[in-house]
């Protein structure tokens, strides 16, 4: 096997594209996953093929089970000598509401997409990646997954499933030489804090900005090569000092 594949969930914009961009640059073939935005997709990959670098699209519905089965079985179907290396969870929609009135489905659309989905792609990759004796999942999680935020119930409730989750499979796994991280951003620079008052928000950080997309990529660099091969189960924020 001559390619080494790396899977980037909701890669096609912001904080994905900026992970596909860099892992490609590192060397890795790279599947850019996505649900429906086609545009910024065929852009992401043009500017990829632009740099000379390998990627593919691969669109489907995260946090939809049979959708995520039927697409990754057809990949492997194409690709019957290889298999995916590197797993970026990166997918996630937020639907903010107060839980008082908060609607049922504000609450499940964001569970299926944000936690639903790291159960039905992990457990599809991860396989191949024990047989292998290696692999790398790297969970993009929030800090509202750890301090919690007013007004983000579900997506706290979400990405504080997909941290414990993290730590437990990590247990399960890195005997055969696959590791299990996630990274917690802070506030960065991307489609999903678009609405965010960033000049209001920059007063509570330490540094005094808004993190870029790039910064996220390059611990994710750093977390999917042979380097980071003793560290596993760990959640790492980067939010310029912004602690719980």
């Amino acid at each position: 096997m001559d390619k080494k594949y790396a899977l980037v969930t909701g890669g096609s914009r912001g904080i994905g594209k900026a992970i596909a961009l860099k892992l490609a640059q590192s060397g890795f073939s790279i599947i850019i996953n996505y649900r429906s935005n086609h545009k910024e997709a065929e852009k992401t990959l043009s500017e990829l093929k632009e740099l000379n670098l390998d990627a593919q699209l691969l669109p489907f519905d995260v946090s939809d089970q049979k959708a995520v089965n039927e697409a990754l079985n057809q990949w492997h179907s194409q690709h019957a000598d290889a298999y995916i290396q590197i797993l970026i969870n990166n997918s996630g929609i937020r639907k903010d509401a107060l839980l008082l009135w908060m609607k049922d489905e504000e609450w499940k659309e964001v569970i299926d997409t944000n936690l639903n989905s790291f159960f039905y792609v992990t457990r599809h990759l991860m396989q191949n990646m024990l047989v292998n004796k290696y692999g790398r999942i790297i969970n993009i999680v929030s800090l509202s997954g750890l301090k919690g935020l007013p007004g983000q119930t579900n997506y706290s409730a979400s990405k504080g499933g997909v941290i414990s989750a993290t730590k437990a499979l990590a247990q399960e796994v890195a005997r055969k030489k696959v590791t299990v991280n996630a990274i917690a951003p802070g506030f960065i620079k991307s489609d999903m804090t678009a609405d965010i008052d960033e000049k209001e928000h920059k007063k509570i950080i330490p540094m005094r900005r808004f993190g870029q997309p790039e910064e996220v990529a390059d611990l994710v660099d750093f977390l999917a090569s042979e380097k980071s091969a003793y560290i596993t189960g760990q959640v790492i924020s980067i939010n310029g000092g912004l602690y719980t």
